[in-house]
């Protein structure tokens, strides 16, 4: 859907938020920290910008970020017990609403000194979300975005999660159409200025298969394999992409 100039407006508010939100909680993780404090350190940002979050209550979702750390994709929820430890990483997925209009982004972070190809998984999944985003503009296929992805992926020979994917992104986090990580033997839709998607590549030492942990909410490997998992919500415009989740530091 295409969104007027003032949606947009309102989209960079949400955006702002939730760089906020991923800038504040980063700066937070270190080893010994819970993931519950890193959520508690989420919800004073949202306090403090009089926004809400969009993942708090969704579908029953107990927390405003998910803490998805090593083996875990995406959707892992916070704990009091759950403590990083030096080498984890962490996947961390914020989300704002402002005026009734939403931000959605995630990043993976190291906890410490990190393994090299811990490393490396990180450094390349960030590097195919640009990739991405890169082919956002007016008159391109949407499915162009899992195309380069995908490409990146291959290259270093990682496995690219399937099941889970980006999506349009506005009055609601989640909206059609559907954005995969991969090529789905199809153009899809062709991008028009004005329109906003959330961008979000996942990939894995290991396999692509994935499992629901007992949680409910939590999404494994299925062979225990690390995983990171990268996010920006971004309008597509005449001038090419526009990332309205791009925090201070350009990340």
């Amino acid at each position: 859907m295409k969104r007027s100039a003032s949606e947009l407006a309102l989209m960079r508010r949400a955006g702002k938020v939730t760089a906020a939100m991923l800038e504040a909680v980063t700066e937070a993780v270190r080893p010994g920290v819970s993931t519950a404090a890193l959520d508690a350190v989420a919800r004073a940002v949202l306090e403090r910008e009089g926004a809400r979050s969009n993942f708090l209550g969704y579908h029953g979702y107990p927390a405003v970020i998910c803490t998805s750390r090593n083996d875990i994709i995406v959707h892992g929820i916070p704990r009091e017990d759950e403590i990083l430890e030096e080498g984890d990483i962490l996947s961390i997925d914020a989300g704002a609403i402002v005026e009734g209009y939403h931000g959605d982004a995630a990043v993976t972070v190291p906890v410490g000194e990190v393994s090299k190809a811990a490393s490396r998984l990180i450094e390349v999944t960030r590097q195919a979300l640009w990739a991405g985003i890169e082919t956002m503009r007016p008159g391109t296929h949407l499915h162009e975005i899992g195309r380069a992805v995908e490409r990146v992926a291959r290259r270093h020979h990682y496995g690219v999660v399937r099941e889970y994917v980006g999506h349009g992104i506005g009055t609601e986090m989640h909206e059609l159409p559907n954005v995969p990580n991969y090529w789905p033997g199809n153009p899809g839709p062709t991008m028009r200025a004005g329109e906003t998607f959330a961008v979000e590549p996942m990939f894995t030492l290991g396999t692509e298969r994935t499992r629901v942990l007992a949680d409910g909410w939590s999404v494994a490997t299925a062979d225990g394999a690390w995983a990171a998992h990268f996010e920006h919500t971004i309008a597509v415009t005449e001038d090419g992409p526009e990332v309205l989740t791009l925090g201070s530091q350009g990340c």
